[in-house]
């Protein structure tokens, strides 16, 4: 039946929604009348329909939203838990608050591909503006971002509900002893890309963003290569403000299954053991206490190995640095990836992330000189000998996982078994954990590594993650290892912008001089391992992996047949070892007797007229 107030083209959602932020914004005044008159929204999402049985919550934390009438309500409280502002509602909402509260400030990050600005609010006691402020007062400071994939909101409304409760209500003794940086979208672009068919596993909000920067690129999958703008302004402000304790807000999908709040960070075997012990053992049983009180279910990071067989148990992640708790382990700044359940509400799910929000300024104030002693002991641990990459193994540890039951039926539309959620607790006992925690690749610490400085943007990459470097003065003699890549392997497909490749490599000593202008980066920094990663080529987010050296897998100069048939005659006349290891080539390789241009080419490869730096790895590592 048509709106009796609308006619039956109106868009009734986009009217609620425009009409809420009017008020929000202070533009007008709703009264009660009004607020009954006005088309509410709906009970359910778009997608409900084709969701797994939802189950009913109430919990404690029910209580941290405003009421309609509150000066300070969100969009977020005044739908009932269902709406999220877009980029300009949010900007103007948290734009009022920090005029009104001395006790914050806010900075640009940078501005996006399509010219939005990316904004950090700064949340202090004393009303900091500036790093050098920050640093002044020896705080312990949190990083926590939200929208890094737009669709995945929940940190940004949670953030704002806690920044006014801070500065407008109760919750002002957080900032005594413990300062908050909230970036409330880093993906701003694809945040306005919204729609309410974004994200059809994920239970609200009503509209939701995109998952990809405008340029279709994952910023959570471009830490390690730093390719975009806004993983290039993130870091530099990681570098700048330098936080204690990071945390990136995303919301899952997969499974069924009780938990709404999950979250993890690097393991045990990574190269920051100190940091994840305090998070093990200082900063995680205080939230899922938190979590639990407030009527959250908090779990850890969950992925099955098999989604239609929950009984073959779960993976342990040990992410790399491609994605931001694995970076994080790599500079040893604490990280913490927070996914919650995207088959909860959109309320549910926002209301846990408050919780937890506040819960991490309670304990980082609780214990400041444990964290700060736990990073200063992996920055400075120096081991000898780093993993670059890992193998699978079955975990000595076991998980009683709280479950939702399910059964397989065999798909009319597909013909193959599917998964149908019944929407019943169910506790799967002692589930095994399979995880990268077998070290695969290591490799020796080098005192430095040497970079010629026409690799400009392998240079400026390092720079941007704050790599600390020197440039040679002069021309340098010195020996070290360089290595040569073989039989190159290049993805089949573009990924995240790049064409990835691996090689084979051995390695040699080389006494070379070096001409000023050289790039030198001691590994004994702060960043050290970060640098090992990025710059060892059998490391699977190294800059080569990325492909930012492809061009030395570019033949430019060539030898025509013509020349090559004397010159081998000449080479074979003059050197009997190089004949007889010519003849014995002919003899074991059949494929390469038969193939004229490949005989040409061995010789070619070893004349004096061959490209010395061809598949030459550039960067030389000092021992």
């Amino acid at each position: 039946m048509p709106s009796l107030l609308f006619p039956s083209s109106f868009n009734q959602r986009t009217f609620t929604r425009s009409l809420l932020g009017l008020s929000l914004l202070g533009l007008t005044q709703i009264s009660f009348a009004e607020q009954q008159a006005v088309p509410q929204i709906a009970a359910d999402y778009v997608n409900d329909g084709i969701l797994p049985p939802i189950i009913q919550w109430h919990g404690a934390s029910e209580a941290l939203m405003k009421s309609a009438d509150h000066p300070w309500v969100t969009e977020f409280e005044l739908s009932g838990g269902k709406v999220s502002p877009d980029y300009e509602a949010t900007m103007a909402w948290l734009n009022k608050l920090v005029e009104h509260s001395p006790m914050l400030n806010k900075v640009s990050l940078g501005t996006s591909p399509q010219g939005r600005e990316i904004w950090m609010v700064i949340a202090t006691k004393e009303g900091v503006a500036t790093p050098i402020e920050l640093k002044q007062h020896r705080k312990p400071t949190v990083l926590i971002q939200a929208g890094i994939h737009s669709g995945e909101i929940d940190g940004k409304d949670a953030g704002m509900m806690l920044l006014r409760d801070m500065v407008t209500g109760d919750k002002g003794t957080l900032l005594e002893h413990a300062n908050l940086l909230f970036v409330p979208i880093f993906s701003v672009d694809g945040h306005e890309r919204q729609s309410d068919t974004n994200r059809v596993n994920q239970r609200g909000p009503v509209d939701m963003g995109w998952r990809t920067t405008s340029t279709n690129l994952n910023l959570n999958r471009d830490y390690a290569k730093a390719d975009t703008p806004e993983m290039q302004h993130m870091l530099r402000a990681i570098n700048i403000w330098q936080p204690d304790l990071y945390i990136d807000v995303h919301v899952t999908d997969g499974i069924d299954y009780q938990y709404d709040v999950t979250y993890g960070y690097n393991v045990k075997q990574g190269l920051s053991p100190a940091s994840f012990d305090w998070l093990e053992k200082r900063w995680r049983p205080a939230v899922d206490q938190a979590l639990t009180q407030a009527g959250h279910v908090p779990g850890s990071l969950v992925f099955a190995l098999d989604k239609t067989d929950i009984s073959k148990g779960m993976s342990y992640w040990n992410p790399s640095p491609r994605f931001s708790n694995g970076y994080g382990d790599a500079r040893h700044l604490p990280t913490v990836l927070i996914e919650n359940h995207s088959l909860k509400p959109y309320k549910q799910r926002v209301l846990g992330t408050y919780v937890m929000m506040e819960q991490t300024l309670k304990t980082l104030a609780d214990e400041t000189v444990s964290l700060r002693a736990a990073i200063h002991k992996d920055k400075y641990a120096y081991p000898d000998r780093v993993t670059l990459a890992w193998e699978s193994e079955t975990q000595a540890f076991t998980w009683d996982f709280k479950g939702i039951d399910y059964r397989l039926e065999t798909s009319p539309i597909s013909g193959a078994e599917v998964v149908r959620w019944t929407g019943k607790p169910r506790l799967y006992e002692a589930l095994p954990l399979e995880g990268k925690t077998k070290p695969a690749i290591s490799v020796s610490r080098p005192a430095a590594y040497y970079i010629p400085a026409q690799w400009q943007e392998v240079i400026d990459r390092l720079e941007i993650h704050g790599i600390r470097m020197t440039r040679l003065e002069t021309p340098t003699q010195v020996r070290a290892e360089q290595y040569q890549l073989t039989n190159p392997e290049f993805d089949d497909k573009d990924y995240e912008g790049r064409q990835r490749v691996k090689t084979d490599i051995s390695k040699q000593f080389v006494t070379e001089t070096l001409p000023a202008g050289t790039v030198k980066i001691d590994t004994k920094q702060p960043l050290g391992d970060l640098a090992i990663l990025l710059l060892e080529p059998q490391s699977p987010d190294s800059l080569l992996q990325w492909g930012l050296f492809n061009p030395i897998f570019t033949r430019t100069e060539y030898i025509e047949d013509y020349a090559v048939e004397p010159m081998a005659a000449q080479m074979l006349a003059n050197d009997a070892g190089l004949k007889a290891e010519f003849e014995a080539k002919l003899e074991q390789d059949e494929a390469f007797k038969a193939d004229p241009k490949a005989r040409l080419r061995w010789f070619y490869e070893r004349s004096p007229y061959f490209d010395s730096e061809y598949q030459v790895y550039p960067v030389l590592r000092a021992l």
